[in-house]
């Protein structure tokens, strides 16, 4: 079970909105971390609580195919995004880093700072604030345990050990 606080953001927040080109000579999640966002909520790594989520419109994640993008949305605290779509690239990048992301057509239901909670096996986004429940696609078997595991790399790396 996934739980934190809503940040709000619009539709077509690309890779440069996540995390500004400058910040591309780290690959340091927490320094990443701390410039998610800044170009279009300079605030926001500084409001940001382990735990939180991020809730957008559509096609969350466009633009370059850089995996800095969601390893700093995950360097800066947040669990989880939420999006009315997201952006095959960043689908992929979120999987192999441990990131897990939810799709969902009642993302703009949820408010800014709306506490949600979200069960990914079951497919349930919980508004714990409005007390309103949304249908999701649950995240497979597979998809749950590289997320539990924090991606793809560690996924690969216990199976090696079992194997050996």
């Amino acid at each position: 079970m996934i739980k934190g606080k809503a940040h709000k953001f619009g539709s077509d927040i690309n890779t440069d909105d996540i995390i500004s080109a400058k910040y591309l000579v780290s690959t340091d999640a927490k320094e990443l971390g701390a410039h998610c966002m800044e170009s279009i909520a300079p605030d926001f790594a500084k409001r940001v609580a382990p735990g939180d989520i991020i809730v957008a419109g559509n096609n969350f994640g466009c633009g370059s195919s850089r995996e800095h993008a969601p390893v700093a949305i995950k360097g800066c605290g947040i669990s989880a995004v939420i999006a009315r779509s997201f952006a095959a690239i960043f689908f992929r990048n979120a999987i192999n880093i441990g990131l897990p992301f939810v799709e969902s057509n009642d993302a703009d239901k949820i408010k800014e700072g709306d506490l949600i909670e979200i069960d990914l096996a079951g497919g349930i986004i919980k508004n714990l604030t409005q007390n309103e429940t949304y249908k999701t696609q649950g995240f497979p078997e597979f998809l749950r345990e590289l997320v539990e595991k924090g991606g793809l790399m560690n996924y690969i790396k216990e199976k090696e050990r079992k194997n050996v």
